[in-house]
């Protein structure tokens, strides 16, 4: 698919800002973005209108564009709404045929096990989030999984910028990922929650409210 100008600067400005190589706090010109895709200012500024729209940045005229921190409220909302969905989407799954979907987390581990060892950090990331939106699909509610995937540029983002300030180490997150693994396919959603908690918890360093 071939992309206009602005829209390949939006997109790949917006991909540094979710696999956090433009951390938040960072303040960037058009000029040098414009310089690394080989493109006119124009494109990359229309790209910036649309970010700033979106919430992923701010600008300040003849300074340039401030890449908008995660908030720390935004981590604990996004955490708390992940962990409704992610319980009750394994409620539903408990009294199901899971066996299809439990060849499917095997193959994610596997694959997230891979990247672990290379060290690719952004695929990791989209791998992890991957990982737990198998089981909400898997529920079979289309409701809650467009919930679910509305959440998941912030939720990739929060992986990112975890995994790239060493908060968390990948093997850590994949032991994590296969006792939830073991959970799911032995059809206990009680202790599915309580090591989903400790798990979103341990990553992202929100206490979930309630709990």
């Amino acid at each position: 698919m071939t992309y206009s100008s602005a829209e390949r600067a939006y997109r790949e400005v917006k991909e540094r800002i979710l696999n956090g190589e433009l951390p938040g706090g960072e303040l960037i010109s058009e000029g040098e973005i414009a310089t690394a895709l080989g493109t006119s200012r124009t494109p990359v500024r229309e790209a910036f209108l649309r970010l700033e729209t979106e919430g992923w940045m701010k600008l300040y005229p003849k300074r340039g564009a401030l890449v908008v921190p995660v908030p720390s409220h935004e981590a604990e909302h996004v955490t708390q709404a992940r962990y409704v969905v992610e319980t009750g989407a394994v409620r539903a799954l408990a009294e199901t045929d899971r066996s299809t979907l439990m060849t499917r987390l095997r193959a994610s581990l596997e694959r997230q096990r891979a990247l672990a060892a290379t060290g690719d950090l952004d695929e990791f990331a989209v791998a992890d989030a991957d990982f737990h939106r198998e089981y909400v699909v898997a529920a079979g509610n289309p409701l809650l999984a467009g919930f679910y995937d509305s959440l998941r540029e912030r939720q990739r983002r929060m992986n990112s910028v975890a995994l790239r300030h060493g908060e968390i180490e990948t093997d850590r997150i994949i032991a994590q990922h296969a006792r939830l693994a073991d959970l799911i396919e032995s059809g206990d959603p009680t202790a599915f929650a309580t090591a989903l908690a400790e798990h979103l918890m341990d990553v992202h360093g929100v206490t979930l409210r309630g709990l």
